[in-house]
């Protein structure tokens, strides 16, 4: 596969680029995304599902500029797929065949199964795992399920439901009890399942998800793996139906571009959930985008990353660790230390993973500065250690890392990110071992020179070496338990 490829998706209100660079075989990082608001699909739904003249000159003004993105960026493979707005479209073969002659651009049109496939996969590669959830992705003319069962898609539907097609065939047109009956009559086709969770993915569940969060003041901007309740849902979801202004919509903080379809897309999703016993939600960042290259990427693994493989945690690794040797020393020995201490600190078990993880990749900051290191990786793992992890194993290892070698967690940051930590003498405790790990490795052995023993409350180092500046850093260290000992012994 090439190193850069470019990913375009002709939906029937967006058109999106996305550029992917590789780190590694399975590692990749975005260098560029690009939008416009294009709504190839305007008036369509009105003239029998033709596509209208203006709204293919705008989607063909915008591949044109993405192609020259593309170029700018030496792409060596670009992948441009088309929904339901094209596939739907009696004259779509006229803006084919122009794109192809001017452009020299392919575009496939993906049926509505394999759209709902490329969104499925996509969230079970790069979202935590979910066991027994429903994927439901609004789009502007076609809405798209999936059931998703850890990294497996286990059935896909599309149905003829988007937001597009319900505002010009009812809401123009003040028809709700029209529109909820045609919901209703395309959601029937939706087999019985049992689903406990909803995963939303695209623009419509994006923006209900940025409001919620933004009126719950949440410390943490970033969408992708947010959670919250299908009763939170329910009752902004009620919010957004009730608004009679465009004003009464800002102030629900939905944006001005998705003013005319924010409603048909909420009705959809309010019709669905009454329909089911699911109680509660995790937002996708990742879609049909992210599908496309992943089907690309993966085509000899059956679209499944490696057993215990991240991308993130890899992408990392490649573009910002030099010590990979240190690297997997301090991660070795933190979990280490947590084994022969958890219980005196009573950790929870489950902790360790994110510990080792904050100590494999805390030295990454140290690549941006190292005078600031510390912070630099905070950042790092805030911004790119997103796939595969939760709000709350993100929020815990960039903590770790942000404090490592240095204080304990400032009790503001731990009140600002409460919701998203464990229990506060947790936290510090986890910090203290990676802080420990860290001093213990001042000297930077090529092979660890020393062993440890734990007993009631002190912790023991043994070496026959003196670790002159390793007990110069361990003395510095801010200790969490006041009963908690550390000494050295041959």
């Amino acid at each position: 596969m090439a190193k850069r490829v470019g990913v375009i998706d002709i939906g029937s209100n967006s058109i999106r680029m996305v550029v992917y660079e590789k780190t590694s075989r399975y590692a990749f990082h975005l260098l560029h995304e690009e939008k416009s608001k294009v709504r190839i699909s305007e008036d369509a739904y009105k003239h029998d599902g033709n596509l209208q003249e203006l709204p293919m000159q705008r989607t063909f003004n915008a591949l044109a500029d993405f192609i020259n993105i593309c170029n700018s960026f030496k792409v060596r493979k670009l992948l441009c797929v088309a929904t339901s707005a094209l596939r739907d479209a009696p004259n779509k073969k006229i803006f084919l065949n122009k794109v192809k002659k001017s452009l020299k651009l392919n575009i496939k049109i993906i049926s509505g199964e394999k759209e709902a496939y490329l969104g499925a996969i996509a969230c079970a590669n790069l979202l935590p795992t979910q066991t027994n959830a429903l994927s439901i992705d609004i789009g502007g003319g076609s809405t798209e399920f999936s059931f998703i069962d850890g990294n497996s898609v286990e059935e896909t539907i599309s149905l003829k439901l988007g937001t597009v097609r319900l505002k010009e065939l009812y809401f123009d047109k003040d028809d709700m009890k029209g529109a909820i009956s045609y919901i209703n009559n395309q959601l029937d086709k939706i087999p019985a399942h049992n689903a406990e969770r909803l995963i939303g993915i695209g623009g419509t569940f994006r923006a209900i998800s940025s409001a919620i969060m933004k009126e719950n003041k949440s410390p943490i901007n970033k969408i992708h793996a947010y959670e919250y309740t299908t009763e939170t849902l329910n009752r902004y979801m009620e919010k957004i139906l009730s608004a009679s202004t465009n004003d009464e919509l800002k102030t629900l903080f939905i944006k001005s571009n998705r003013y005319d379809v924010i409603k048909p897309g909420t009705l959809i999703l309010k019709c669905l959930l009454e329909r089911t016993s699911i109680n509660s939600v995790i937002t996708s960042g990742v879609g049909v985008r992210e599908g496309v290259y992943l089907s690309d990427l993966l085509r000899n693994s059956k679209d499944k990353f490696p057993h215990n493989y991240n991308t993130s945690v890899k992408y990392l690794l490649d573009t910002h660790i030099v010590d990979r040797t240190f690297s997997s020393q301090l991660a070795s020995l933190s979990k280490k230390i947590f084994d022969l201490t958890y219980l005196f600190f009573n950790i929870d078990k489950k902790y360790r993973y994110e510990l080792g993880l904050a100590a494999k990749v805390y030295p990454s900051g140290s690549s941006v500065h190292f005078f600031s290191q510390n912070k630099h990786t905070y950042y790092l793992i805030k911004n790119t250690l997103e796939y595969g992890f939760t709000q709350e194993s993100n929020t815990l290892i960039a903590t770790l890392c942000k404090y490592a070698k240095s204080k304990l967690p400032a009790e503001s940051h731990l009140i600002k990110y409460a919701e998203f930590l464990p229990e506060q003498e947790t936290t510090k405790a986890l910090s203290l071992i990676l802080s420990l790990a860290i001093s213990l490795l001042s000297h930077r052995p090529r092979n660890i020179d020393f062993d440890m023993a734990f007993e009631k409350d002190t912790l023991r180092i043994i070496s026959k070496n003196k670790l002159y500046i390793t007990k110069e850093a361990i003395e510095k260290l801010e200790v969490s338990h006041e009963n908690f000992k550390i000494v050295f012994s041959k």
